[in-house]
Order: structure tokens, then C-alpha cells, then sequence
């Protein structure tokens, strides 16, 4: 019939929810989880810490609208000045006087919003300040530095009396902190519990919604009063691990060794035994007939990006560390490691990157995994004080956060993705975290430490990765390498100048002379 209403397509309608999705209403749990505060789901690149903004550039920010507002203050006077001289002539200038009268309006609407941004920017610069100088001090009386911790709250006493409005904004600004890290986690849990429960009816849909949101709340709390993901300057790790062994394996990008085992007991340094390749491997490597185990052009083999640096992550075949030796025009070396994830579930079997070395490096004692990569930088020729770049994912993640801490090498670069914990590394290595505001793992670092770390430069990459919701986001997609690797190409692809100083370090590592790869397979005894 040619009046009939044809029915609605449920295929496409978004009031019906799909099997394991949520639909639009599910009661005051699912309203809440729905308007529960997000953070942005685009690509964020932030210094770190409570401050995403430098307070250099906002003072200088203020400084420059201080120089508009004079000088519109000097053509407002000169205009004035033109109005007085046309008021001598008031048969022909009464057109002009009234122009000009229009344009003084407006000269000092325009100086008087200068003043107001110059004066906002200024504020939000000492609140911010203010933040910086609370991290700080936080610092000094863990490290128990009274003296410091004395003169910095001295300073901020100060400041809270000359900027009581920036020090209400400080704290805002803090608190913001405190309760937005986790945000997206507890919506997310907060509507698969909804999901899950709905299968059930209304009242389990409910239940289950707010029970799922409030233990990820107080999960979320936890991980950041205990502050065991937030690693000091100061950070060891204790007790002995091992024995363990390491194996030399094929590596699966260019720049091939041959297999060679090193066994290794815990704290002993591995040897780096024979080498050798076909040359047809060489000339792949881009090497030479005679050397294999050099490769002659270095940007063939360093990273170019970030995304780069992801996918030759070891970890899915026998590899878990990668080790890539880089000599420079001027007869010195330096080291890239690449440091892979879990890779077994279990605890205690023959894989050393397991379950039981999540634990162990979580509380800060020596796990066989990083006994395994430091066993697997010695057979690779890594000295004490050599310059090293550490790339890991996930556990690789917090053994490279503790190579970094450890002192042993003269770690320039660290980059983690997934981390389950936060160095403070200090002021001699680029610190690069890339998060997946979604991910599990990366809440166990407590939101991360309050004010910024690393190395002039250092930043960290924020990104929502899943934010869908769905009954199989108990297998962790967020924390999935791929997906990082995904994150890792939108990084590349950034404009954002503190991206410039990561760049510079594979430039430099692709400008060495030759190159040696060699990947680790590790078990336990």
C-alpha cells in the first residue's frame, strides 16, 4: 500500500542495543556511566604530571598581550589627539570625529580584553607553578630533604599570599588530576557491567554496572595511594634472580646473527659466542660478503618512528630481548635495546617473562625476565656506562624502567608502552610513555607522578584506544601492542614540537657508520 509506514529497521535503529553492546537506556547506572567526566578521545601529548602546559610559555603568552594592550593604548591616544585637531574644523570633520569616536570605543574594548588575558594568563602561569612546586615538595619529603621541602613550601606560602585566586585554581587543578586519570576506565567498566548484567534483566544490568565502576574507583584509588607503579629517582631493585639462560636467535628483521647459547647464573655476565650468516643474509642486511654480522647502513636497521620501534618489539617467536649496536663515525658505540611483554600466563615455568615476573618487578624485586635482558646486554657486548636506548612494552616496560634506574648504563632514551609503572628517571634521559587511557595495566601506575619526568623534551602520548564497549574487553584490547602500535603511528604523525626531540634520537642513530643485531631467547635454569 502506497500510505503505509514502513517499519523500522532494528538493524540500524540505535535505541535497540546490539547483542554485547549497550543500548541507549539502561537506567540511572548506565545515565550516570554515560555522562561520567571523559577525557578527550583524540591523541594528547602532555609534558606530564598535574601540568599539561608549560609555565615559561604562558608567562611569555602574558608578556606579549602586555605589549598589545600599550600599544593599543598608544593609538588610542594618537586617535585621540586626531579627534581634538578635528574638532577645529567642524563643518567638514563631523563624518570623521564620529569615526574616530567608533574606533576609540572599540580600541579600548580591545585593550581593556588585552589586560584581562594578559592578567589570566599570568594567574594560570603561578598556578601552575604552584602545582609544580607541591610535586616538588612532595618529592623532597620522601626523599627526606627537610631543608628543601622547607624552602619550597616557603615559596609557596608566598605565592598563595601575592595569588590567591591561581592557588585556588592550583588546587582545582590537582584535584582535577586526581579524579579524571581514571575516568574513562570506570565508564568503560561501568557499562560492561551493564552489558553483562543485562543479559540477566534490569536489576543484575544495575547491580552489576555500579559494582563493576565502583571497584575500578577504588582499584584506581588504590593503585595511586600505594604509589607502587610511581618508581623514585631512588628506586632498586632487591633480592637475586636466576639462573637463568639465554639463547641466541635469528632475528627476524635484517641484520641477521647466527644462534649461539650462553648460559648464564644469576648476576653473571653472558658471553657473546660466534657468529654467522649467509651471504645472501648479508647483502640483505645491507652488509658486505665476509662481515655479516655488520650492517652497513644504519638506516636501514634504526628506527625512523615510533611505530617503527613497536613492531620490531620482540616477543612473538623464541625473541625476548633485541639488542641493536650502533657505531658512530668517531669510533664510539651505542645500544638500542628492545625489551618484550609478558608471554605466559603462568608463574614459575620455563618462560621467564610470566606472571610471576609481573609480581616480582611490581614489588620492586629482581625478576628472572630482567635478570634475563641485563644476562642478554652482556653477551651482546654492553658495557657499564655505555650509552643505551630502551625501548619495552608492558613487563619489558618496567624492566627498562629499571635499567634506567639502576645506573648501570648511561640510559639517554627510555620509551615504554603500556607501562604498568612510572620512572623518575631524571634530567639525563627522554623519557617517552605512550598510554592507552583504556588499559588496565597502565592504571597500575596511580595516574603517575605528580609532576613532570625525565629529560627536557620528555612527554607522554594519551590516547583512548577502545572506547567501545563490549563483553570481550575482558581480554584487555587496550593493552594489545598492536594497538600501541597504532598510537605509536598517530605520535609520528604529530606536530607537536616535543615529538621533534625523539626524532632526533633515531636521526642520530641512523647516522652511525655500521650496526650489529642480535635478538635473545630466555628460559629459566
Amino acid at each position: 500500500m502506497s500510505g503505509a509506514v514502513p517499519a523500522p529497521d532494528v538493524r540500524h535503529d540505535p535505541s535497540v542495543a546490539e547483542p554485547g553492546r549497550l543500548g541507549q537506556n539502561e537506567g540511572l547506572v548506565g545515565l550516570a556511566a554515560d555522562h561520567w567526566p571523559r577525557v578527550d578521545d583524540g591523541l594528547q601529548i602532555r609534558g606530564g604530571g598535574a601540568v599539561a602546559v608549560d609555565t615559561a610559555t604562558l608567562s611569555e603568552a602574558a608578556v606579549r598581550f602586555d605589549t598589545v594592550r600599550d600599544q593599543l593604548a598608544e593609538i588610542d591616544e594618537r586617535l585621540c589627539t586626531l579627534q581634538n585637531r578635528l574638532g577645529v574644523v567642524p563643518e567638514h570633520g563631523a563624518d570623521a570625529r564620529a569615526s574616530a569616536a567608533v574606533l576609540a570605543t572599540r580600541l579600548e574594548a580591545a585593550r581593556v580584553e588585552a589586560d584581562a588575558i594578559a592578567r589570566a594568563l599570568r594567574e594560570a602561569a603561578y598556578a601552575y607553578l604552584m602545582v609544580e612546586l607541591q610535586a616538588a615538595h612532595r618529592a623532597a619529603v620522601l626523599a627526606g630533604d627537610a631543608e628543601g621541602a622547607a624552602r619550597i613550601d616557603a615559596r609557596v606560602s608566598a605565592l598563595v599570599d601575592a595569588h590567591p585566586d591561581a592557588w585556588r585554581m592550583a588546587l582545582g587543578a590537582e584535584f582535577g588530576r586526581a579524579v579524571m586519570w581514571p575516568s574513562e576506565l570506570v565508564r568503560q567498566s561501568t557499562q560492561w557491567g551493564v552489558a553483562a548484567g543485562g543479559e540477566f534483566g534490569d536489576p543484575a544490568a544495575i547491580a552489576l554496572g555500579a559494582g563493576a565502576g565502583l571497584l575500578t574507583l577504588g582499584g584506581a584509588a588504590v593503585a595511586g595511594v600505594a604509589a607502587a607503579g610511581r618508581l623514585s629517582r631512588d628506586a632498586r631493585l632487591s633480592g637475586t634472580a636466576g639462573p637463568v639462560t639465554v639463547t641466541r636467535v635469528a632475528p627476524a628483521a635484517p641484520g641477521s646473527v647466527g644462534a649461539a647459547v650462553a648460559p648464564v647464573g644469576a648476576g653473571v655476565a653472558g658471553v657473546a659466542l660466534g657468529v654467522g650468516v649467509s651471504e645472501a643474509a648479508a647483502r640483505a642486511a645491507g652488509g658486505f660478503a665476509g662481515d655479516p654480522a655488520t650492517v652497513r647502513r644504519a638506516a636501514s636497521v634504526a628506527p625512523a618512528t615510533l611505530a617503527a620501534v613497536a613492531e620490531r618489539m620482540p616477543g612473538s617467536g623464541d625473541s625476548r630481548v633485541r639488542v641493536e649496536r650502533y657505531t658512530m663515525a668517531d669510533g664510539s658505540r651505542q645500544y638500542a635495546v628492545y625489551i618484550a611483554g609478558m608471554q605466559s600466563q603462568g608463574a614459575g615455568g620455563k618462560e621467564p617473562w610470566d606472571n610471576a615476573s609481573n609480581v616480582e618487578l611490581y614489588a620492586g624485586r629482581k625478576s628472572d625476565s630482567y635478570a634475563a635482558t641485563e644476562a642478554a646486554l652482556a653477551a651482546a657486548g654492553v658495557q657499564p656506562g655505555d650509552a643505551v636506548h630502551v625501548f619495552g612494552f608492558s613487563q619489558g616496560a618496567m624492566i627498562g624502567s629499571h635499567l634506567a634506574l639502576e645506573g648501570a648504563y648511561d640510559t639517554r632514551t627510555l620509551v615504554s608502552f603500556g607501562s604498568p609503572v612510572e620512572a623518575d628517571v631524571g634530567p639525563g634521559t627522554l623519557s617517552v610513555s605512550v598510554r592507552h587511557t583504556d588499559d588496565p595495566v597502565v592504571a597500575l601506575a596511580g595516574g603517575g607522578h605528580p609532576q613532570a619526568v625525565g629529560a627536557p623534551g620528555s612527554f607522554i602520548a594519551e590516547y583512548v584506544s577502545d572506547p567501545g564497549v563490549e563483553l570481550d574487553d575482558a581480554q584487555l584490547p587496550a593493552h594489545r601492542l598492536a594497538a600501541y602500535a597504532e598510537t605509536a603511528a598517530l605520535v609520528d604523525a604529530s606536530r607537536d614540537p616535543r615529538v621533534d626531540g625523539l626524532r632526533d634520537v633515531f636521526g642520530e642513530l641512523a647516522r652511525a657508520e655500521t650496526v650489529e643485531v642480535t635478538e635473545y631467547a630466555a628460559t629459566r635454569g
